[in-house]
């Protein structure tokens, strides 16, 4: 598996992945119409494209195939991280979110974590501040705000991503 940056061409692909896992992946903790209201399957390319191009975004492949992407603003807000469901557990998300967070120069990390993601969060360091409801078509749907302060640690893993994976 390498990351590498996002290019405009990814962009139909990760939204087909975005839902997905949104449906299979997060299933069981949300009902059928919080899945439909988070990701309705008929996604605004040109939206995703435009927030995917302002991000610093990175996306996870192996021999062709994409199998996870991440982006984050250069504020720290880890915007999305989605793994392909049949590519969970392998550290791909793992390493998305270390790579994405050794090359923003952000003193704070934040995410708006799901309830699936909460324990994956958790893991890496960042700590709940909030649980809030949010409002996605008229549904709402719970996650977690999180946050995490910036360490040596990314800051070394920047430098390292940059030299051998540009």
């Amino acid at each position: 598996m390498k990351l590498r940056e996002y290019r405009a061409s990814d962009c139909p692909e990760l939204t087909r992945l975005f839902y997905d896992t949104v449906h299979s992946v997060c299933a069981g903790e949300y009902t059928p119409e919080q899945l439909d209201a988070w990701a309705d399957g008929r996604p605004d390319l040109k939206a995703w494209a435009r927030s995917l191009s302002a991000h610093d975004t990175l996306v996870a492949e192996e021999e062709g195939r994409i199998l996870g992407f991440g982006d984050m603003t250069a504020e720290g807000y880890l915007d999305r991280l989605f793994v392909h469901r049949e590519a969970q557990g392998r550290g791909i998300a793992s390493a998305l979110c270390a790579a994405l967070e050794g090359r923003c120069s952000a003193p704070e990390f934040t995410v708006h974590a799901s309830k699936t993601a909460r324990t994956f969060f958790q893991s890496r360091g960042y700590q709940v501040v909030r649980e809030q409801q949010v409002e996605r078509r008229g549904v709402l749907l719970a996650n977690f705000v999180m946050t995490r302060p910036a360490s040596e640690g990314t800051k070394k893993n920047k430098r390292l991503f940059n030299r051998d994976e540009k």
